[in-house]
């Protein structure tokens, strides 16, 4: 774009600026893949030991499938006896473990 100046007389700007800009930028490109090239991660003591817990307890079965498949053979026969007092108590167990909100 032709800038008009007060005496009348058009003034270009030049063009240089320009093809110094995109030698900048090719050096921002090239800086920018090296830095990639150099990035890395280093994964801490502590959680490499969570991944190897995940891991090992991954492959052990959490549910007693014996266990199971007796209690449902039990309540299917009608033999299945269930104690009150130890699931009571069982409850109370856990409603201990359990974090309680304090009332302001």
């Amino acid at each position: 774009m032709a800038i008009e100046s007060i005496t009348g007389r058009t003034h270009i700007p030049p063009t240089t600026k320009t093809a110094q800009t995109t030698g900048i930028d090719s050096e921002n490109k090239a800086a920018t893949r090296q830095a990639e090239k150099n990035d890395s991660i280093a994964i801490t003591a502590t959680a490499q030991g969570i991944k190897k817990a995940f891991e090992s307890s991954s492959s052990d079965t959490i549910v007693d499938v014996d266990r199971v498949a007796a209690v449902k053979k039990a309540l299917a026969e009608g033999s299945y006896q269930i104690n009150a007092e130890r699931i009571a108590e069982k409850m109370i167990q856990h409603e201990k473990l359990m974090p309680q909100n304090e009332k302001t």
